[in-house]
Protein backbone atom coordinates (compact mmCIF):
# COMPACT_ATOMS: atom_id res chain seq x y z
CA UNK A 1 0.00 0.00 0.00
CA UNK A 2 1.03 3.71 -1.30
CA UNK A 3 1.41 5.47 2.82
CA UNK A 4 0.65 8.82 3.84
CA UNK A 5 3.18 11.11 5.89
CA UNK A 6 0.72 11.91 8.99
CA UNK A 7 3.21 15.38 10.18
CA UNK A 8 0.54 15.71 12.73
CA UNK A 9 1.24 12.98 14.58
CA UNK A 10 5.12 12.98 14.14
CA UNK A 11 5.25 16.41 15.60
CA UNK A 12 4.05 15.03 18.92
CA UNK A 13 6.93 12.34 19.01
CA UNK A 14 9.91 15.14 17.73
CA UNK A 15 7.85 17.56 20.80
CA UNK A 16 10.04 15.32 23.33
CA UNK A 17 13.61 15.35 21.42
CA UNK A 18 13.91 18.86 20.70
CA UNK A 19 17.43 20.11 22.06
CA UNK A 20 19.18 16.83 22.98
CA UNK A 21 21.63 16.97 19.79
CA UNK A 22 24.60 15.90 21.91
CA UNK A 23 25.92 13.85 24.94
CA UNK A 24 24.35 14.83 28.10
CA UNK A 25 28.17 15.39 29.44
CA UNK A 26 29.34 17.62 26.49
CA UNK A 27 32.49 19.60 26.68
CA UNK A 28 32.78 23.04 28.14
CA UNK A 29 34.21 24.65 24.28
CA UNK A 30 31.18 22.65 22.44
CA UNK A 31 28.54 24.75 24.90
CA UNK A 32 30.37 27.69 24.55
CA UNK A 33 30.34 27.42 20.60
CA UNK A 34 26.84 26.50 20.69
CA UNK A 35 26.00 29.44 23.18
CA UNK A 36 27.82 31.82 20.13
CA UNK A 37 25.94 30.30 17.52
CA UNK A 38 23.01 31.32 19.84
CA UNK A 39 23.60 34.64 20.54
CA UNK A 40 24.86 34.85 16.90
CA UNK A 41 21.18 33.96 15.54
CA UNK A 42 19.75 36.49 17.96
CA UNK A 43 21.50 39.00 17.02
CA UNK A 44 20.85 38.16 13.26
CA UNK A 45 17.25 37.65 14.00
CA UNK A 46 16.54 41.08 15.86
CA UNK A 47 18.32 42.54 12.94
CA UNK A 48 15.99 40.79 10.69
CA UNK A 49 12.68 42.54 13.10
CA UNK A 50 14.59 46.15 12.76
CA UNK A 51 14.25 45.56 8.74
CA UNK A 52 10.94 43.92 8.42
CA UNK A 53 9.38 47.02 11.16
CA UNK A 54 10.99 49.52 8.68
CA UNK A 55 9.53 48.06 5.55
CA UNK A 56 6.12 48.00 7.45
CA UNK A 57 6.71 51.64 8.10
CA UNK A 58 6.76 52.49 4.48
CA UNK A 59 3.94 49.67 3.69
CA UNK A 60 1.31 52.34 5.97
CA UNK A 61 1.61 50.47 9.12
CA UNK A 62 1.39 52.71 12.36
CA UNK A 63 4.06 53.01 14.75
CA UNK A 64 1.18 52.11 17.82
CA UNK A 65 0.82 48.91 15.20
CA UNK A 66 4.36 47.87 15.00
CA UNK A 67 4.86 48.66 18.49
CA UNK A 68 2.44 46.02 19.91
CA UNK A 69 2.87 43.76 17.44
CA UNK A 70 7.12 43.45 18.27
CA UNK A 71 6.93 44.09 21.47
CA UNK A 72 7.92 40.83 22.42
CA UNK A 73 8.66 39.17 19.21
CA UNK A 74 11.22 36.00 19.62
CA UNK A 75 12.55 33.44 17.93
CA UNK A 76 11.13 30.20 17.89
CA UNK A 77 13.75 27.64 16.53
CA UNK A 78 10.74 25.35 17.52
CA UNK A 79 9.05 26.47 14.34
CA UNK A 80 11.79 26.66 12.17
CA UNK A 81 12.67 22.65 12.86
CA UNK A 82 8.80 21.59 12.47
CA UNK A 83 9.14 23.53 8.74
CA UNK A 84 12.11 22.05 7.93
CA UNK A 85 12.42 18.68 10.13
CA UNK A 86 9.32 16.87 10.26
CA UNK A 87 9.89 13.27 10.80
CA UNK A 88 7.46 11.03 9.18
CA UNK A 89 5.14 8.68 10.44
CA UNK A 90 4.05 6.23 7.99
CA UNK A 91 -0.10 4.99 8.35
CA UNK A 92 -2.66 4.12 5.56
CA UNK A 93 -6.41 5.44 5.79
CA UNK A 94 -7.82 2.84 7.56
CA UNK A 95 -5.01 3.26 10.69
CA UNK A 96 -5.44 6.90 10.51
CA UNK A 97 -9.10 7.21 10.51
CA UNK A 98 -9.88 5.50 13.96
CA UNK A 99 -6.74 8.14 15.08
CA UNK A 100 -8.26 11.20 13.71
CA UNK A 101 -12.00 10.20 14.79
CA UNK A 102 -11.97 8.15 17.91
CA UNK A 103 -15.35 7.24 19.16
CA UNK A 104 -14.95 9.98 22.00
CA UNK A 105 -14.82 12.79 18.99
CA UNK A 106 -17.92 11.61 17.72
CA UNK A 107 -19.69 11.56 20.57
CA UNK A 108 -18.33 14.92 21.57
CA UNK A 109 -19.03 16.26 18.32
CA UNK A 110 -22.83 15.09 18.28
CA UNK A 111 -22.92 16.94 21.90
CA UNK A 112 -21.53 20.61 20.46
CA UNK A 113 -23.41 20.37 17.30
CA UNK A 114 -26.90 19.75 19.87
CA UNK A 115 -25.47 22.61 21.99
CA UNK A 116 -25.17 25.08 19.46
CA UNK A 117 -27.90 24.04 17.49
CA UNK A 118 -29.82 27.12 16.90
CA UNK A 119 -26.81 29.00 15.80
CA UNK A 120 -25.17 26.49 13.52
CA UNK A 121 -28.32 26.28 11.63
CA UNK A 122 -28.76 30.34 11.69
CA UNK A 123 -25.26 30.58 9.64
CA UNK A 124 -25.88 27.24 7.87
CA UNK A 125 -28.99 28.32 6.10
CA UNK A 126 -27.28 31.63 5.53
CA UNK A 127 -24.21 30.71 3.65
CA UNK A 128 -25.75 27.43 2.23
CA UNK A 129 -23.77 24.81 4.43
CA UNK A 130 -24.63 22.00 6.25
CA UNK A 131 -24.13 22.65 10.09
CA UNK A 132 -23.04 19.41 10.41
CA UNK A 133 -19.73 20.09 8.30
CA UNK A 134 -19.12 23.20 10.14
CA UNK A 135 -18.61 20.72 13.31
CA UNK A 136 -16.45 18.59 11.81
CA UNK A 137 -13.93 20.65 10.38
CA UNK A 138 -14.13 22.86 14.26
CA UNK A 139 -13.69 19.03 16.02
CA UNK A 140 -11.03 18.20 13.40
CA UNK A 141 -9.10 21.42 13.32
CA UNK A 142 -8.77 22.31 16.94
CA UNK A 143 -10.94 19.37 18.61
CA UNK A 144 -13.93 22.16 19.13
CA UNK A 145 -11.38 25.43 20.12
CA UNK A 146 -9.68 23.41 22.69
CA UNK A 147 -6.52 23.59 21.09
CA UNK A 148 -5.59 26.53 19.04
CA UNK A 149 -1.56 26.57 18.91
CA UNK A 150 0.64 28.62 21.93
CA UNK A 151 2.66 30.22 19.34
CA UNK A 152 2.82 33.67 19.50
CA UNK A 153 1.68 34.23 15.41
CA UNK A 154 3.89 37.57 14.58
CA UNK A 155 6.73 35.65 16.11
CA UNK A 156 6.36 32.25 14.44
CA UNK A 157 6.22 33.88 11.01
CA UNK A 158 8.44 36.30 11.57
CA UNK A 159 10.74 33.45 12.37
CA UNK A 160 9.72 31.97 9.07
CA UNK A 161 10.00 34.59 7.27
CA UNK A 162 14.02 35.14 8.83
CA UNK A 163 14.69 31.56 7.98
CA UNK A 164 14.52 32.15 4.76
CA UNK A 165 13.17 28.59 3.69
CA UNK A 166 9.98 30.76 2.22
CA UNK A 167 10.36 34.47 2.88
CA UNK A 168 7.99 35.40 0.88
CA UNK A 169 5.25 33.11 1.47
CA UNK A 170 5.53 33.90 5.02
CA UNK A 171 6.23 37.74 4.50
CA UNK A 172 3.11 38.36 3.07
CA UNK A 173 1.22 36.10 5.52
CA UNK A 174 3.29 38.19 8.36
CA UNK A 175 1.92 41.76 6.60
CA UNK A 176 -1.63 40.27 6.63
CA UNK A 177 -1.07 39.68 10.74
CA UNK A 178 -0.60 43.24 11.07
CA UNK A 179 -3.39 44.50 8.77
CA UNK A 180 -5.57 42.24 11.09
CA UNK A 181 -3.80 43.46 14.87
CA UNK A 182 -4.07 47.45 13.14
CA UNK A 183 -7.82 47.18 12.16
CA UNK A 184 -8.52 46.34 15.74
CA UNK A 185 -9.61 42.29 15.49
CA UNK A 186 -7.94 40.85 17.90
CA UNK A 187 -4.74 42.27 20.69
CA UNK A 188 -1.21 41.37 19.34
CA UNK A 189 -0.47 38.97 22.81
CA UNK A 190 -4.02 37.18 22.28
CA UNK A 191 -3.23 36.46 18.45
CA UNK A 192 -1.93 32.40 19.45
CA UNK A 193 -2.21 30.08 16.96
CA UNK A 194 0.18 27.49 15.33
CA UNK A 195 4.01 27.10 14.57
CA UNK A 196 3.38 27.81 11.24
CA UNK A 197 0.70 30.97 11.77
CA UNK A 198 -2.53 28.94 11.47
CA UNK A 199 -4.74 30.77 13.99
CA UNK A 200 -8.21 30.74 15.91
CA UNK A 201 -10.56 27.84 16.11
CA UNK A 202 -10.79 27.67 12.35
CA UNK A 203 -6.64 27.71 12.09
CA UNK A 204 -6.88 30.29 9.21
CA UNK A 205 -3.79 31.86 8.19
CA UNK A 206 -3.69 35.56 7.79
CA UNK A 207 -4.54 35.35 4.35
CA UNK A 208 -7.31 33.19 4.65
CA UNK A 209 -8.79 35.55 7.42
CA UNK A 210 -8.49 38.27 5.56
CA UNK A 211 -10.55 36.61 2.67
CA UNK A 212 -13.23 34.73 4.70
CA UNK A 213 -13.61 35.81 8.26
CA UNK A 214 -16.78 36.91 9.29
CA UNK A 215 -17.99 39.79 12.68
CA UNK A 216 -21.21 37.84 12.30
CA UNK A 217 -21.57 38.83 16.17
CA UNK A 218 -21.50 42.34 14.83
CA UNK A 219 -19.29 43.60 17.98
CA UNK A 220 -16.53 44.71 15.21
CA UNK A 221 -14.32 42.46 15.37
CA UNK A 222 -13.70 38.95 13.29
CA UNK A 223 -12.92 36.99 16.17
CA UNK A 224 -12.29 33.44 15.55
CA UNK A 225 -10.80 32.78 18.51
CA UNK A 226 -13.58 33.72 21.11
CA UNK A 227 -16.68 34.46 18.94
CA UNK A 228 -18.74 31.07 18.37
CA UNK A 229 -20.37 33.05 15.72
CA UNK A 230 -17.90 34.48 14.12
CA UNK A 231 -15.93 30.99 14.25
CA UNK A 232 -18.53 29.24 12.28
CA UNK A 233 -19.50 31.91 10.35
CA UNK A 234 -15.86 32.32 9.31
CA UNK A 235 -15.75 28.31 8.26
CA UNK A 236 -18.80 28.98 6.57
CA UNK A 237 -18.06 31.42 3.83
CA UNK A 238 -14.90 30.05 3.22
CA UNK A 239 -16.62 26.49 1.99
CA UNK A 240 -19.42 29.28 0.75
CA UNK A 241 -16.92 30.77 -1.55
CA UNK A 242 -15.23 27.52 -3.09
CA UNK A 243 -17.78 26.18 -4.21
CA UNK A 244 -20.15 24.01 -1.53
CA UNK A 245 -23.60 22.66 -2.63
CA UNK A 246 -25.72 22.06 0.39
CA UNK A 247 -27.72 19.51 -1.36
CA UNK A 248 -25.66 17.11 -1.36
CA UNK A 249 -22.74 15.14 0.73
CA UNK A 250 -19.08 15.15 0.72
CA UNK A 251 -19.13 11.66 -1.26
CA UNK A 252 -19.88 8.19 -0.07
CA UNK A 253 -17.45 5.11 0.09
CA UNK A 254 -17.61 2.70 -2.91
CA UNK A 255 -16.71 -0.38 -4.29
CA UNK A 256 -14.22 -0.86 -7.39
CA UNK A 257 -14.94 -3.75 -10.04
CA UNK A 258 -12.44 -6.06 -9.89
CA UNK A 259 -10.87 -4.77 -13.43
CA UNK A 260 -11.12 -0.49 -12.99
CA UNK A 261 -8.90 0.89 -14.84
CA UNK A 262 -6.94 2.99 -12.58
CA UNK A 263 -6.13 5.52 -14.43
CA UNK A 264 -9.73 7.00 -14.39
CA UNK A 265 -9.63 8.05 -10.59
CA UNK A 266 -7.88 11.25 -9.46
CA UNK A 267 -9.91 14.66 -9.10
CA UNK A 268 -9.51 16.10 -12.75
CA UNK A 269 -12.04 13.01 -13.83
CA UNK A 270 -15.17 13.98 -13.78
CA UNK A 271 -18.56 11.57 -14.66
CA UNK A 272 -21.88 11.33 -13.88
CA UNK A 273 -22.97 8.97 -11.34
CA UNK A 274 -24.87 6.76 -14.12
CA UNK A 275 -21.70 6.56 -16.14
CA UNK A 276 -19.79 5.53 -12.65
CA UNK A 277 -22.32 2.89 -12.22
CA UNK A 278 -21.91 1.49 -16.16
CA UNK A 279 -18.40 1.16 -14.96
CA UNK A 280 -19.22 -1.07 -12.61
CA UNK A 281 -18.67 1.24 -9.04
CA UNK A 282 -21.44 0.00 -6.59
CA UNK A 283 -22.19 1.15 -2.97
CA UNK A 284 -20.81 -0.65 -0.12
CA UNK A 285 -22.99 -2.90 0.30
CA UNK A 286 -23.15 -3.72 -3.76
CA UNK A 287 -26.58 -2.08 -4.07
CA UNK A 288 -26.58 0.47 -6.87
CA UNK A 289 -25.90 4.35 -7.03
CA UNK A 290 -28.31 7.03 -6.50
CA UNK A 291 -30.15 8.36 -9.31
CA UNK A 292 -29.10 11.49 -9.51
CA UNK A 293 -28.26 13.64 -12.83
CA UNK A 294 -27.15 16.42 -11.31
CA UNK A 295 -24.22 15.31 -9.51
CA UNK A 296 -20.44 14.76 -11.25
CA UNK A 297 -17.63 12.85 -8.95
CA UNK A 298 -14.51 11.80 -9.14
CA UNK A 299 -13.23 8.15 -7.89
CA UNK A 300 -10.29 8.85 -5.01
CA UNK A 301 -8.18 6.31 -4.05
CA UNK A 302 -5.73 7.46 -1.11
CA UNK A 303 -3.72 4.37 -0.76
CA UNK A 304 -4.60 1.89 -3.04
CA UNK A 305 -7.65 -0.35 -4.57
CA UNK A 306 -7.71 -3.04 -1.64
CA UNK A 307 -7.98 0.62 0.40
CA UNK A 308 -10.67 2.63 0.99
CA UNK A 309 -12.24 4.00 -2.27
CA UNK A 310 -14.59 7.03 -2.56
CA UNK A 311 -17.20 8.80 -5.17
CA UNK A 312 -15.59 12.22 -4.16
CA UNK A 313 -18.39 15.28 -5.49
CA UNK A 314 -18.39 18.73 -5.21
CA UNK A 315 -18.08 19.42 -1.90
CA UNK A 316 -15.09 17.05 -1.53
CA UNK A 317 -13.43 19.90 -3.72
CA UNK A 318 -14.24 22.12 -1.80
CA UNK A 319 -13.04 20.80 1.35
CA UNK A 320 -9.63 20.11 -0.54
CA UNK A 321 -9.42 23.79 -0.81
CA UNK A 322 -9.35 24.23 2.80
CA UNK A 323 -6.65 21.56 3.34
CA UNK A 324 -5.01 19.44 0.05
CA UNK A 325 -4.88 16.44 2.04
CA UNK A 326 -7.39 13.37 1.25
CA UNK A 327 -7.03 12.26 4.12
CA UNK A 328 -8.03 15.34 5.84
CA UNK A 329 -10.97 15.59 3.87
CA UNK A 330 -11.74 11.72 4.66
CA UNK A 331 -11.44 12.68 8.32
CA UNK A 332 -14.00 15.74 7.79
CA UNK A 333 -16.56 13.67 5.87
CA UNK A 334 -16.74 10.64 8.45
CA UNK A 335 -17.31 13.30 10.94
CA UNK A 336 -19.64 14.86 9.52
CA UNK A 337 -21.22 11.63 8.80
CA UNK A 338 -21.16 10.08 12.65
CA UNK A 339 -22.88 13.77 13.66
CA UNK A 340 -25.63 12.36 10.76
CA UNK A 341 -25.97 9.26 11.58
CA UNK A 342 -25.19 8.94 15.30
CA UNK A 343 -24.46 5.28 16.65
Amino acid sequence: MKKLTLSTLALIVSASTVGFTGPVNASQSEQSSMSEQSESTEQKFQTYVDKLRSEALEQGYTKDTLDRAFAKVKYYQRAVELDNNQPEFKLTLDTYLPRAVPDWKAQKALEKYQEHKALLDEIGKKYGVQPRFIVALWGIETNFGSYTGGFDVVSALTTLAFDGRREAFFKKQLWQALTIIQDGHIDPEQMKGSWAGAMGQTQFMPSSFMSYAVDYDGDGKKDIWNSYGDVFASAANYLSSVGWRDDVTWGRQVQLPEQFDTSLAGLDTKKGLAEWQKLGITRMDGSPLPQRDDIEASVVIPDDKEGRVYLAYANYDALMRWNRSHYFVAAVGYLSDRIRFPR
